[in-house]
This record gives structure tokens, sequence and C-alpha cells, in this order.
């Protein structure tokens, strides 16, 4: 069975219940689908009540929800064909990294497999979206890097940019605008008392940016080669 066959609203909700796992080790719940999809909890439950019955998850009544083995495949089946056409939009179409996310939430309901592989294939195997996602590969197997979030990091470290949370465009538009992109290197210091906020300076650059917590949590890094620092 391919994952074309589920209905978009099981694809969109087993796609959420992947991400709310994928850099989290908080248990999943319909109230945390909610928030994450937008919708009434009512709907989320009656949902996860179907995708129980369709043996897609484990769910005990206001108990945390859990893909089986099957809604994990079809889950990383629906990651892997967004992160594949974000891909796609900004190396071969030039979109923009920021204008990537709605776009790839609307197709990713009408292409076929075959052509997913064929995107795959003609981006000669990419292991990593613009953003710093892993794509999970054919056979459902996904490499997450290991990164934390800036916030958890503070100052004091030198760091790489592994990954950046989507959920913001124009906050990756102020990202982008000043240099802090994948792969770039950050010196992180303390910023002015009370104000809540990370300096931050980009390898190669002068002056350091003030960033709210908004933004540190946006940012995935891991241990730059340069210095060793705790991420774990």
């Amino acid at each position: 069975m391919s994952v074309s066959e589920l209905s978009p609203s099981t694809q969109n909700y087993l796609k959420a219940v992947w991400g709310l796992t994928e850099w989290s080790s908080w248990p999943v719940t319909p109230t945390l689908i909610a928030e994450r999809t937008g919708l009434k909890l009512s709907s989320v439950s009656d949902a996860v009540r179907k995708m129980s019955s369709q043996g897609l998850v484990d769910h005990a009544p206001y108990g945390t929800v859990e893909l089986t083995a099957t809604g994990r495949a079809f889950a990383l089946a629906m990651v892997r064909r967004h992160r594949l056409i974000e891909s796609f939009l900004v190396h071969v179409l030039g979109y923009s990294w920021d204008q990537v996310h709605d776009e790839a939430e609307n197709l990713e309901h009408a292409v076929s497999d075959f052509m997913i592989d064929r995107i795959d294939r003609f981006l000669e195997f990419p292991t990593r979206d613009p953003h710093g996602d892993p794509i999970p590969s054919s056979d459902g197997t996904v490499n997450i890097p290991d990164a934390k979030q800036l916030t958890d990091v503070g100052a004091d470290a030198t760091v790489v940019v592994e990954r950046i949370s989507d959920s913001d465009s124009a906050l990756l538009q102020f990202f982008e605008g000043h240099g802090i992109v994948i792969g770039a290197t950050l010196t992180t210091s303390e910023s002015s008392p009370y104000s809540d906020a990370l300096d931050v300076r980009v390898e190669g650059t002068e002056d350091s940016l003030p960033l709210g917590r908004s933004a540190t949590d946006a940012l995935y890094v891991s241990a730059s080669a340069g210095r060793a620092v705790e991420i774990a």
C-alpha cells in the first residue's frame, strides 16, 4: 500500500505526529497535535481514534499517541515527499528557502511515489533539505543530526548551524539577511543584562547580533570542529 492511498488529512496527521518526535523527547498527545496542526482538539481526537482503528497509531484513552511500524513508514514517506519537494523548488526552480514550505504542503499530496523517486535521483539523493532537516531515504532510513537548540547551548560557545526551523518565513529572511544559514559557524556571548538575548557573531564578520528566545529556539547547532563544546 502506498501512502498515496491515505486521505490528505491522514497524511498530515501522521507527518505531524512524527514531526513532534523528530527534535523532541516529549510524549505526543492529541493536545500537542492540535497545537501543531491548528485544528480543534475534538477533530484531532476523532482522527486519532480513526488512525488507531487503521493500525497507524497506538493510543490509549487520555494517553500518548505513538506511531505503529506501518504509521511510521507512511509518516516518513510524507516527510520525504515534503523535503524533496522543498529541495527541488530551491535548487531547480529558484525559490528562496522562506517560500517553499507552504508550496510543498500543497504539492506533497498530489505527487506520486514515482515522481518523488525521480526528483530524488535528479537531485543526486540529497540527505538534507534547504533548512537542514534530514530527508528520509526511499527505505525509510533517516539520519537526524546530533544537534540541539542554540537556546540550550548559551554563551561562550562556537557552534555550526545544522538546522533552522521553517515555521516562520519572516525569521528565515532575517537569518539569511545576517548570514545565519546552514553550515555557518557562530560564536556566542552574553548580551546586555536583563535583555533576555544571546549575542551571536557569524564567522567572518565583526559585529555581534542579539537574538531573542524565538530566534535561538529556531536554530539547531552542533559543536564546531575548531572548539569542543558540550552539545549532548
